[in-house]
């Protein structure tokens, strides 16, 4: 059986302080931004807010290289904003979650500045730092950000150290004691501060096999794909293990991982009741259609029974092991909406159809800033325009494959993190009630037809949508069927349907979605009580046939 948590019914929030709200027209977000809507938040019904980076830090894979793991980058403000933010969380019955990146630092902390100035003494393994002779680097592994994972180290000749990431983000060796010690110092630090926990980042790259290991080449580069790294890696479980009982479990801290990995164990490893963390997110949407050749091979369409697919098969292996995270985007995804939606299709009442699919799944549903007022993706017009390291990665892995710059651009926009990273939308004034000043990203021009000016008042928006969905996870007459009810798929041969019952002990609700643009009539089980939730005006019902016109999507108590 699974131990109930605390956090168990709640609803989280993840924010991206950079593009959230900026109060000193900087053209920045900072944390008296993120203080000044609060209230927002409540009203939409958010308990737990994770914050993307705001530690000191380069920028050089926007915060997730930190230079400084106990201060707040004056960007974002000071620690005397942190504090406030933490206190005003706390009088609203709110919760805040930092992230935790510790697989890598930035080149710019004291640690690695210490250890370019003596490899070998104590800081210098704190790092992978290893001797090369004549440019050979002891294996072919490309970074997730490409090239290869070894760089020279500053100030050496024949001293390279390995960054499974942006050359920026020198990665740590946990197989040091003395480094994981001083990992554990200070995430206590942060818990005695009044942290609830922890969005931990990237964690499965701390474990790595031998160094000296190749693998066979999967591009003209010669190198291959980091992922066979993490295949390789074994004994993840000692450090993770440790890290938990030295720190998280002290506190009764959440903590929800960023796991990629294809262990079956995983599961009971991560998130069972024994697990070491409180929570995962399911990426299986998200991961849908990848290529190992770049994005410009990947599959472009994950809607109707390729989603219903993906979901339904983590829930099944879920069962009643743990608490998955639910996600529909991120900082690292497009926009949901525009992924999981066909291009010609993307409006209220489709968006309304996907936020419910996702929500009522059995776990966590994180919500991404804007996603509640149905953000949608950016048309960039030029490469110029973008921002993040990964997407002109893979712009130039496009053009190394023989694509035209116009194809490489059509190829790989569509799945750059910049589309989740444009200011939110707050209202219709300049920048988009944003900042005062410059955005430091380009504001998506369709901020005056989306926004939330326009929603929170409005009883038909997305914004109503899903806060009526996060009432319903907490109305005490549901919480218990929704919270920890089964969920069992229905009517799941039946092409872009997607529909399932989440059945509690004295409660059974059913969803269902017509997860298209045609109409199409579904057989209900039975008679019901009433409809909870319906995101068109109809519902036609002929004897047991419902008539579903394209997206509509119902929740019934039966």
């Amino acid at each position: 059986m699974l131990d109930k948590k605390w956090w168990h019914e709640k609803v989280a929030y993840q924010i991206y302080p950079k593009s959230f709200c900026d109060t000193n027209g900087d053209g920045i977000g900072d944390l008296k931004g993120v203080i000044s809507k609060l209230d927002y938040l409540k009203d939409l019904g958010v308990d737990i807010v994770w914050l993307s980076p705001i530690y000191c830090s380069p920028l050089a894979d926007q915060g997730y290289d930190i230079s400084d793991y106990y201060n707040i980058d004056p960007r974002f403000g000071t620690m005397e904003d942190m504090d406030e933010l933490l206190k005003e969380a706390k009088a609203r019955d709110m919760y805040i979650i930092m992230d935790l990146v510790v697989n890598h630092c930035s080149d710019e902390h004291e640690w690695f500045k210490k250890a370019c100035e003596d490899p070998d003494g104590k800081y210098g393994k704190f790092f992978y730092i290893e001797d090369v002779k004549d440019g050979k680097i002891p294996n072919n592994w490309r970074s997730y950000f490409g090239g290869p994972v070894w760089d020279k180290l500053p100030g050496h000749e024949d001293k390279y150290y390995m960054h499974v990431f942006h050359k920026k983000q020198p990665d740590l060796n946990w197989e040091n004691p003395e480094l994981r010690k001083e990992v554990y110092t200070m995430i206590n630090w942060w818990l005695e501060k009044g942290v609830a926990g922890f969005r931990i980042d990237a964690i499965m790259n701390i474990k790595k096999p031998n160094i000296y290991t190749c693998y066979p080449a999967d591009r003209e580069d010669g190198l291959c794909a980091i992922f066979n790294m993490l295949h390789d890696a074994v004994g993840i479980d000692e450090f993770l293990h440790e890290m938990k009982v030295e720190t998280f479990e002290k506190y009764g801290a959440f903590t929800v991982g960023e796991v990629f990995t294809d262990r079956e164990d995983a599961l009971k490893a991560f998130i069972g009741n024994e697990g070491h963390f409180s929570s995962m997110f399911d990426f299986s949407e998200n991961i849908f259609g990848q290529h190992d050749d770049g994005w410009y091979k990947r599959q472009p369409n994950v809607w109707g029974d390729d989603y219903k697919g993906c979901a339904f098969e983590t829930q099944e292996r879920l069962g009643d092991i743990g608490f998955i995270s639910n996600i529909i985007e991120n900082h690292d995804e497009p926009r949901g909406v525009s992924r999981y939606l066909p291009t010609g299709d993307v409006n209220d009442t489709s968006k309304k159809m996907l936020a419910t699919v996702n929500v009522m799944l059995r776990g966590l549903p994180f919500i991404y800033q804007g996603q509640e007022i149905g953000m949608t993706n950016v048309d960039f017009s030029s490469i110029d325009q973008i921002d993040d390291c990964s997407t002109l990665d893979e712009y130039q892995v496009a053009l190394d494959a023989g694509l035209s710059k116009e194809e490489a651009f059509k190829a790989v926009i569509p799945y750059s993190r910049d589309n989740a990273r444009t200011p939110f939308q707050w209202d219709t004034s300049e920048h988009a009630g944003f900042t005062s000043g410059t955005p430091w990203l380009m504001l998506n021009p369709n901020y005056t037809k989306i926004n939330a000016a326009d929603q929170v008042n409005r009883d038909d928006s997305v914004f109503a949508w899903y806060k009526e969905l996060n009432a319903l996870r907490k109305n005490p007459e549901y919480k218990e069927t929704v919270v920890y009810g089964e969920l069992i798929p229905y009517k799941r041969e039946q092409k872009n349907l997607m529909a399932y019952y989440r059945k509690g002990t004295d409660k059974t609700l059913l969803v269902v979605a017509n997860y298209q643009h045609d109409a199409q009539d579904v057989e209900l089980p039975g008679a019901y009580k009433k409809v909870l939730m319906n995101n068109l005006s109809s519902f036609d019902l002929e004897g047991n046939t419902l008539h579903m016109p394209g997206y509509q999507a119902v929740i019934i108590e039966m």
